[in-house]
């Protein structure tokens, strides 16, 4: 009940029980409770699950940030009674109850509100055939009879000066901001490695934190490290002698993330998407994309101008300095963070297309950063727990997906820009 009291709001001195008094019995000498916190740094935030049951999940947000206990460099306590006891003692609360806390303590509800499942209006919006029964979306092969049966594939070469080898008539990527051009993100989700190839910056010269399975980053069927993931290009910033790099994250909210790994986040935007409401995230990110009737078209050919995708790559460490709290929104834009970006036309991507298999789900714009950047992993775990709470279930979209191989040459577009 006192832990309740606390998460509550409640102000209220402990009893003297030690079996609920938040401080016990000897304030001077306590343990972490296996709990990997930071000493001196800003904590970014907590998130604790079934503090109140196992079914809540409580959002902890600080106002100011204060200093935990322990040697390691990640700022997450467990999702436990004795994880609330940890940071009630950090806080200096014991003997002081009317001490007002850093943090904001928010329960998820667990009643789904504007009509639950039933009413998520984009849900099924995913187009498999652009007339009845025709199958137009379906993947296709690339080539038959030595000719081209789709139009211009994701992920590319990026490196500044490339071009691609297919002339797609002068149809030019949107080159602004997604939001200037009526766009909004209506999707999140990441693949291991990069499906983008950038010269110096993610390549086949990329480390992480195990060995590549094979020397081969540019083959179809290999690179694989997990049992539905193909390991694309890696990022250069891994460093094994770094404990930032090597130190064990405890994941609350994704789902077999590496701290060291190279990871590629995609936003897709769209200009039919559930904008402003509710509805505006959806996995499958097809549902948003093609949320709402009337805007994106085939004749005449819209889909680059009103659908585009963010690509961002980040190699994960375990240093709070590189936080950043809402990554779920889209990519980042501070100091060299997006300001690299390559512009093309391109298509969906994943493994299920390849340099033989196309996808359809083209011409639409591609933006994306052309550097490797730094990211905490507790930045991914919120964004993980934002994704959570979204009106759509997106929990497919937790872990991390498979790149498709780099594309060729002739399947890219020659229409790259850098701005």
């Amino acid at each position: 009940m006192a832990a309740a009291a606390l998460l509550l709001g409640v102000r209220a001195q402990c009893p003297d029980d030690p079996e609920v008094d938040l401080c016990g019995l000897d304030t001077n000498d306590w343990e972490a409770n296996g709990a990997v916190q930071t000493r001196g740094a800003m904590m970014p935030m907590l998130l604790f699950a079934g503090a109140l049951g196992s079914r809540n999940v409580l959002l902890a947000l600080p106002l100011l940030g204060f200093p935990l206990a322990a040697e390691a460099a990640s700022a997450w306590i467990p999702a436990t009674c004795g994880g609330v006891k940890d940071m009630y003692k950090e806080a200096d609360c014991c003997g002081n109850p009317e001490k007002k806390l850093d943090y904001v303590i928010v329960p998820k509800a667990e009643k789904a509100m504007f009509g639950g499942a039933n009413g998520n209006i984009c849900a099924g919006k995913k187009l498999i055939d652009a007339s009845p029964g025709d199958g137009y979306f379906n993947n296709v092969e690339c080539m038959k009879n030595g000719v081209l049966q789709a139009l211009e594939q994701a992920g590319a070469n990026i490196t500044k000066g490339y071009q691609g080898e297919m002339d797609v008539g002068g149809r030019e990527p949107i080159q602004t901001p997604y939001f200037e051009a009526g766009l909004c993100p209506v999707n999140v989700h990441w693949h291991l490695g990069t499906e983008h190839y950038s010269a110096g910056e993610f390549d086949e010269h990329g480390t992480g934190p195990t060995d590549r399975p094979n020397d081969d980053p540019f083959g179809e069927e290999d690179s694989r490290r997990l049992a539905d993931a193909r390991l694309g290009f890696r990022c250069h910033l891994y460093d094994k002698a770094d404990a930032r790099f090597t130190t064990h994250y405890n994941w609350q909210h994704c789902k077999d993330m590496h701290v060291g790994e190279t990871y590629e986040v995609h936003w897709p935007h769209s200009a039919a998407g559930a904008c402003g409401t509710p509805f505006q995230y959806q996995t499958p990110f097809y549902d948003g994309v093609f949320c709402k009737g009337g805007i994106i078209s085939l004749d005449p050919l819209n889909t680059y101008m009103k659908i585009g995708v963010q690509g961002q790559i980040f190699t994960i460490i375990n240093d709070e300095d590189y936080y950043y709290p809402d990554l779920m929104r889209g990519w980042i834009v501070d100091g060299d963070y997006a300001k690299d970006i390559a512009y093309y036309t391109g298509s969906t991507t994943g493994t299920s297309r390849s340099n033989t298999i196309c996808s359809k789900y083209t011409p639409i714009t591609w933006q994306v950063d052309r550097k490797c950047h730094l990211i905490s992993a507790s930045s991914f775990d919120k964004m993980c727990a934002d994704m959570m709470n979204q009106h759509d279930d997106m929990s497919s979209d937790l872990h991390a997906h498979g790149s498709r191989v780099l594309v060729s040459d002739i399947l890219a577009a020659n229409n790259f820009h850098r701005v």
